[in-house]
């Protein structure tokens, strides 16, 4: 089951590649968040890498507020590592097998949008702070549940199955971490709103982020559920919200 779930993944991420960056707005805005949160902390330079890095989008925000740093692009999608330019470092590498063995340890591993993807998210954020230098840090952007709450609602009330993925809740990621060396965290709800709820879904598919681990639902399901789903009745726009963690960790 897992080996099929991560390459089914893997497949619908490196089929998005050359259509990612115009549908990734909320991918967008959070890297460049999470790498101004960086830049308000004295992370040491050395070696720094972007795990699961998609087109880069973080990399390059890190690597422009820290204009002497250059960024690792790890990522598993070969079409999406294609993307990124000639002089960029890229690693080709699944993040399901742990980490890989650099020559020295790093002193950042950011993520975007990523750890959600990997089987067991928890034991993977463990990992990864294990693996730090001494003062090495962790930068983590992921939509944790609590996201999608218009879909839970809009499924409920048509009788079906919510397809979005599961995602992993609040606590069960700052509880594989000491206390204190949790340095920023919080948590902001994204709401993305339109006319129609297909157009809040569709970008899912152009990024590649449509993998769900329940059954698929048929067209005429899909049809039966967008009919549920709650409408402003201020403006009558539908909208669809993210709860994304933001987190920065020291060693």
């Amino acid at each position: 089951m897992q080996k099929t779930w991560s390459s089914q993944v893997n497949k619908n991420f490196n089929e998005a590649a050359l259509s990612y960056d115009e549908s990734a707005s909320i991918q967008k805005s959070t890297a460049l968040k999470l790498a101004k949160i960086c830049s308000h902390h004295s992370i040491k330079y050395g070696l720094w890498v972007d795990l699961g890095s998609g087109t880069g989008l973080l990399a390059k925000s890190l690597e422009d507020l820290h204009p002497n740093q250059s960024v690792v692009r790890l990522d598993n999608s070969k079409k999406m590592i294609d993307q990124h330019s000639e002089k960029s470092v890229k690693q080709l590498w699944d993040l399901n097998n742990g980490l890989p063995k650099w020559s020295k340890k790093p002193n950042l591993l950011a993520s975007s949008f990523v750890l959600h993807w990997l089987d067991n998210p928890q034991k993977k954020l463990k990992e990864w702070f294990d693996s730090l230098s001494l003062d090495g840090w962790i930068a983590l952007a992921i939509p944790i549940q609590g996201s999608f709450p218009e879909w839970y609602e809009a499924a409920e009330k048509a009788d079906l199955t919510c397809t979005a993925l599961d995602l992993p809740s609040y606590d069960s990621l700052i509880r594989v971490v000491p206390k204190q060396s949790i340095l920023y965290d919080k948590i902001e709800v994204i709401k993305q709103t339109t006319k129609k709820a297909t157009s809040l879904l569709k970008p899912m598919i152009k990024v590649g982020a449509q993998s769900s681990q329940k059954e698929p639902l048929s067209v005429s399901d899909w049809r039966h559920l967008l009919s549920f789903w709650p409408i402003s009745n201020k403006d009558q726009q539908v909208s669809l919200s993210w709860s994304i963690q933001f987190l920065l960790i020291k060693r």
